[in-house]
């Protein structure tokens, strides 16, 4: 019994050699290829660090620098002149949109083209900028959609009601905050009483009446309810 225990530690001591001659056997075989793969992997981390660090950063504070002179022209209203021509060797929104995509400050500059256009009267083309925006936090997502609902409200060429409304009532449900929320909620309402759509103005009215009875839309809303009520 002893023996047999013995001769079965030799033999497993001998595979574990065999194994452990296999692996090395195969590391000197394929060395090349297995340091190749470690350099690799060391190369995209740094080469991401790198990246982030050298040209990314440096990228977006540039960006924003020269976004400034478009954002106080459009604070002044001057929206030709941010769009396109601040003046001053700097660019206007849509150059900074396009020579600084991929970073925030170039897709901020889509919003604030898109608004700018809006507020000029060129719809389609403001629609165009601001769907390529990628809104992020709580309130720019409402902003978005609502602006997406004035162009589709107000323009005379591409003017869809409905859709219009879709985007309202996505602003009104966008995470949002105490003033985007009741105000596209509100705006959704009249909306939809304006399409004779009542009942589901007097939702809108009651969702807004709800869920935020202290904000200023909410304090003759009782009217409105009554009003789509009765043309229910």
């Amino acid at each position: 019994m002893a023996r047999r225990k013995k001769q079965q530690e030799e033999e497993l001591i001998v595979d574990l050699n065999e194994v452990g001659g296999k692996a090395q056997d195969f590391f000197e075989r394929n060395q090349q290829i297995v340091i190749g793969i470690a350099i690799g992997i060391l190369l995209v981390i740094g080469g991401f660090w790198a990246y982030q660090n050298f040209v990314k950063l440096p990228k977006e504070t540039e960006a924003m620098s020269q976004m400034s002179r478009a954002e106080y022209y459009f604070e002044q209203d001057s929206f030709i002149k941010a769009i396109d021509n601040p003046g001053g060797g700097f660019p206007g929104f849509a150059e900074v949109s396009e020579k600084y995509s991929g970073t925030k400050a170039g897709n901020l500059a889509l919003y604030y083209t898109g608004i700018s256009y809006l507020q000029l009267g060129r719809y389609q083309v403001a629609v165009d900028y601001l769907k390529d925006f990628s809104p992020t936090g709580k309130i720019t997502p409402s902003l978005k959609f609502g602006a997406l609902g004035d162009c589709y409200s107000e323009a005379s060429d591409i003017q869809n009601m409905d859709k219009a409304l879709d985007y309202y009532k996505k602003a009104a449900n966008a995470v949002g905050d105490d003033f985007t929320g009741p105000y596209y909620t509100f705006k959704a309402g009249m909306l939809a009483e304006k399409l004779e759509k009542y009942g589901e103005a007097v939702t809108l009215y009651r969702k807004l009446q709800e869920k935020y009875p202290d904000s200023q839309q909410a304090r003759n809303i009782e009217r409105y309810i009554a009003r789509a009520e009765a043309k229910k």
